[in-house]
């Protein structure tokens, strides 16, 4: 059996676990052809992989700073500084500050605004996962030795798997300004009847990433629950071992839907026309949204429709990636970073009220499947991000 040491050649997937206010986070990279020897690890990260086999487990925890140092106070600026309006918990490129000593204008580091004030805005500097203790997990893959060594440039894994996770979490669990400044405006303002009018046939992810996301919803759906899959298309993505007792879609395009194998009901509607859904209360136990969150111009008011539909203790699962119509998405998604759209997706589930038990997820670095039309131009799988909430016991109101 091989193990790993210091000439090793190895696939390792890492997993970091991590909690903020009142939500679970976990951040997965897929890390292939790690060289044990050339790429950086920390010292007690490397030691712990020293002698382990394939298909093994190793968990490793990180107090508050251990791995990023601890965080400073806030940095207060004049906002003249600073070439674009800031909003409040929102994240932008270092470089974007003029005269910050040390930081050049190509520097793309992430800082976040964490204040405004007469003038000044406060930025915090720090990496978003110095706040929280963290719990790092690595399954072992194969296991290869190292045959030649010819130098080349070195990889920090765990900088890859870093870079993003905790802009999701809100700063000091205050409300992050997503929805200033002509948020929901798209580039296409025409009604989405005509964009939908004829039937896309296709899939939006690549059969990875579709899997993965499959792998989300079933941490949630069970045996004989009845299942919303809104802004439905051809495909729902549940999985296909679990016995439902009905899925019901609602979509844009009847021809589609009308193709989706699974859907018992179906609904045309433009939410975007009327965001009210047409269902009753709490009808069913779990309500999926599928690379579609980023079309929603009232997305305040059909998360809090979700909530209405969906029984007690019932989940709402939001998963997309990093592919969309540009013409239909609103303004702000394509501002934000990744990782950023997940905070958003979470602003949505709490300013509606009707949920808490929140959860995020992320996965990236797998590799893209071979006979995917973008294989020979893409070398990872479509990421794919989820965000999740759980049903108030106590919210049974009807929302208007």
């Amino acid at each position: 059996m091989n193990k790993i040491d210091m000439d090793s050649i190895a696939d390792i997937v890492f997993q970091l676990k991590w909690d903020s206010t009142g939500a679970t986070h976990t951040e997965c990279y897929a890390a292939r052809s790690v060289n044990l020897w050339r790429d950086w690890l920390p010292d007690n990260v490397r030691d712990a992989l020293m002698g382990r086999p394939e298909r093994e487990n190793i968990t490793v925890d990180f107090s508050v700073g251990e791995l990023f140092g601890s965080k400073s106070a806030p940095l207060c600026i004049d906002r003249q500084r600073f070439c674009m309006p800031p909003m409040v918990g929102r994240f932008y490129p270092r470089g974007r500050i003029r005269g910050l000593p040390g930081v050049f204008p190509q520097n793309m580091q992430p800082f976040r605004c964490v204040g405004i004030n007469n003038g000044h805005m406060q930025v915090d500097l720090g990496h978003p996962l110095a706040d929280y203790p963290l719990t790092l997990s690595m399954t072992v893959g194969q296991i290869e030795a190292k045959t030649t060594e010819r130098g080349g440039s070195s990889v920090d894994w765990i900088g890859m798997l870093t870079e993003g996770p905790g802009m999701q979490a809100r700063w000091k669990n205050r409300p992050t300004d997503f929805f200033s400044s002509g948020a929901f405006e798209r580039k296409d303002q025409e009604s989405d009847d005509r964009f939908y009018a004829h039937p896309r046939l296709v899939h939006h992810l690549d059969q990875t990433a579709r899997e993965m996301v499959a792998n989300v919803y079933k941490r949630f759906v069970r045996d004989g629950m009845r299942v919303l899959d809104l802004m439905s298309s051809w495909v729902s993505h549940l999985p296909h071992t679990v016995n439902l007792e009905a899925v019901h879609g609602l979509g844009m395009n009847r021809t589609e839907l009308e193709q989706n194998p699974v859907l018992a009901g179906i609904d045309v509607q433009d939410l975007n026309t009327s965001p009210v859904l047409p269902y009753p209360d709490a009808a069913f136990d779990m309500v999926v949204n599928t690379v579609s969150v980023e079309y929603l111009i009232h997305p305040l008011e059909v998360f809090a429709e979700v909530g209405r539909v969906l029984k007690p203790g019932g989940t709402f699962v939001v998963t997309f990636s990093n592919r969309w119509f540009p013409t239909k998405a609103v303004r702000i998604w394509d501002q934000l970073h990744e990782f950023e759209r997940m905070g958003l997706v979470m602003e949505y589930f709490l300013t509606s009220g009707c949920f808490h038990r929140f959860g995020t997820y992320s996965m990236r670095g797998l590799p893209r499947p071979r006979d995917d039309r973008y294989a020979g131009e893409r070398l990872h799988s479509d990421p794919v991000y989820a965000v999740w909430g759980t049903k108030k016991e106590s919210s049974n109101r009807r929302h208007t």
